[in-house]
């Protein structure tokens, strides 16, 4: 049955992957990128999955014994998925409260259904599910906004970073495949033609949500604050109002603050205070572990407005931007300060190109939406973050959209089609 199972299901996921390359090998001006994309992330699945790290061998060890379970006492099983707690054949996790460990957990127990619990399988699972999510937002943002086409391919497919973090057995797969998804959904609603059927999208974008929210709950929030600015702005937009951009602006700080008034009034976790004292603490303990390697130092962090406040640029600063050329004595560290030196040159050109009034092709309120959300998680991941390296994991899923927004300014956007980068002529 179990073989069964594993030969008949992979089976009838290649077919499906098969169809679905042939669509989209169809599509206009993008089709011919899709084998080769894909390719790349799937190979990089596997590479992890040669050398995995220490979190992808302890959910692979779990995960198995989850399956085991499912096997041998489905209901229970199921009841798990509704608990934090597993509590079979002598084995004990217990979670006390919200866990992405344990929900990661869950999902891959149920992928071994197909791949009999082997890492490289789970691992191409999980890439392919990064990856369609960020070739659906790829297809979208090409079909709405054409003059960013080689920004998404550029950012979304095909940044190092973004590409290296978010594959194989790790949480940033599904924070990505999830993230991008969901982003894709909303821009579809929100500016897309009417089409009979959108309740197919709208159920769509909720389970998406959900799985963004369970895999990291604050990259979740940022996400649905900056998704909920951006629709109250469109629906102002077809109404006539918020055309210009102070307006558009200001409805975008008056959602933000609404909402973290209203998380704070549905749960302590988001209320200032224990947000404050649970970010210092988090910094405090992960700085300790640090001590030697480079870091982000912020001697006198403290649970207050004005003491967060002070070290927030410092904080947006280093998680966009290190580690510097000069830091670090390995070849990881040479690499990722290669790409932050790049990362550094298109924000520049693109902070030259808005000082000069050139504008991009993409309208300003979802410009800001992505800002917004990079820049709020840039912040979170900078003040509770000081390892670089763990920070360079972290930002991968936000990272991309980060990129994708200096890729559509105006020179950029113009040196890729002098060069012809990412199939622009």
């Amino acid at each position: 049955m179990k073989l069964l199972l594993i030969l008949g299901g992979n089976a009838l996921v290649l077919l499906a992957l098969w169809r679905w390359l042939q669509s989209q090998r169809r599509v206009p001006k993008l089709g011919h990128f899709v084998l080769p994309t894909l390719a790349v992330r799937l190979i990089s699945g596997a590479l992890s999955a040669a050398s995995p790290s220490a979190d992808a061998v302890y959910f692979q060890l779990w995960a198995r014994r989850f399956t085991r379970q499912l096997w041998e006492e489905p209901g229970q099983w199921l009841q798990t998925l509704i608990s934090d707690e597993f509590h079979f054949a002598g084995n004990h996790l217990v979670f006390h409260g919200y866990s992405n460990t344990l929900f990661l957990i869950k999902v891959l127990s149920a992928l071994n259904l197909f791949s009999g619990g082997s890492a490289l399988l789970n691992a191409l699972y999980l890439s392919l599910a990064s990856f369609v999510g960020c070739w659906y937002l790829v297809r979208v943002l090409s079909q709405l906004f054409p003059g960013t086409r080689g920004a998404g391919i550029g950012a979304l497919l095909l940044w190092p970073s973004a590409l290296y973090w978010s594959t194989g057995i790790t949480k940033e797969s599904l924070l990505l495949a999830s993230g991008t998804g969901l982003l894709a959904v909303t821009l579809w609603l929100l500016y897309g033609p009417p089409q009979p059927g959108r309740w197919r999208l709208v159920l769509a974008a909720m389970v998406l949500a959900v799985v963004q929210f369970k895999m990291r709950f604050f990259f979740g929030g940022a996400l649905f604050a900056a998704l909920a600015g951006l629709a109250v702005v469109r629906f102002a937009q077809q109404l006539g109002l918020a055309r210009r951009r102070w307006v558009q602006a200001a409805v975008f700080a008056a959602v933000l603050l609404s909402g973290a008034w209203l998380a704070s009034e549905i749960t302590p976790v988001f209320r200032f205070n224990k947000f404050a004292s649970q970010l210092t603490r988090t910094y405090s303990s992960l700085q300790e572990k640090s001590l030697g390697r480079p870091h982000i130092a912020l001697p006198h962090l403290a649970p207050t407005a004005g003491s967060i406040a002070l070290y927030t640029p410092k904080a947006v600063a280093s998680a966009l931007f290190r580690p510097f050329i000069w830091e670090g004595d390995s070849v990881f560290y040479g690499i990722a300060a290669l790409e932050n030196l790049l990362l550094l040159l298109l924000t520049g050109l693109a902070v030259w190109d808005v000082l000069r009034g050139r504008a991009a092709p993409l309208p300003f309120a979802v410009v800001l939406s992505l800002l917004i959300y990079c820049f709020l998680l840039a912040t979170l991941l900078g003040l509770s973050t000081p390892n670089l390296g763990t920070l360079s994991r972290y930002r991968a899923p936000w990272l991309a959209l980060y990129v994708y927004v200096l890729l559509s300014q105006h020179t950029a956007s113009s040196w890729a089609r002098r060069f012809r980068l990412f199939g622009i002529e």
